[in-house]
């Protein structure tokens, strides 16, 4: 994981953009991952946890309505976590998860291991979806790797001028 935030750093201070997180299956292990690294100030703005809906509403701006249209654990809801969390932090990057980690609370639906991802970089918002296996801290352990490795693939694409 230290190349991988070595390269995250160096991404984001090449172009003086900041991170911030809005994690909720993770709760905050995004964060914590982040700023292991020595001199992370630089480019790690802030960590939004929130893990009931009501957080997700209050710090994030979520639409009440929006979770109880699709869930908690849904596309919409991790792009708007990750867009609310750009809004209210004024960063350019961030990465935004939801998911089941278990061992309860799955559904046949969305069973134990569901995560989505959003990643907002510079004024857009891709999402992905996983359903990843184990137990509860494997389930988070591959939200918290997929979450920072599709940031850095994120930022290695060539950006376009707005």
């Amino acid at each position: 994981m230290n190349g991988l935030l070595d390269a995250l750093a160096a991404a984001l201070q090449t172009r003086q953009w900041t991170l911030c997180t809005a994690e909720s299956c993770t709760g905050g292990l995004i964060a914590a991952t982040c700023t292991e690294l020595s001199g992370s100030s630089v480019w790690f703005d802030r960590g939004f946890v929130t893990y009931s809906n009501a957080a997700k509403t209050q710090m994030l701006g979520v639409p009440a309505s929006l979770i109880t249209q699709h869930g908690s654990v849904s596309e919409a809801v991790a792009k708007a976590m990750a867009e609310g969390a750009v809004r209210q932090s004024g960063c350019q990057v961030s990465v935004a998860v939801t998911g089941i980690a278990g061992p309860t609370g799955g559904s046949p639906e969305k069973p134990v291991g569901t995560v989505w991802i959003a990643w907002h970089v510079h004024d857009q918002t891709e999402t992905a979806h996983h359903v990843f296996s184990g137990d509860r801290q494997q389930v988070r352990n591959s939200t918290v790797l997929h979450a920072v490795q599709g940031l850095l693939d994120r930022l290695s694409k060539p950006q376009q001028e707005a």
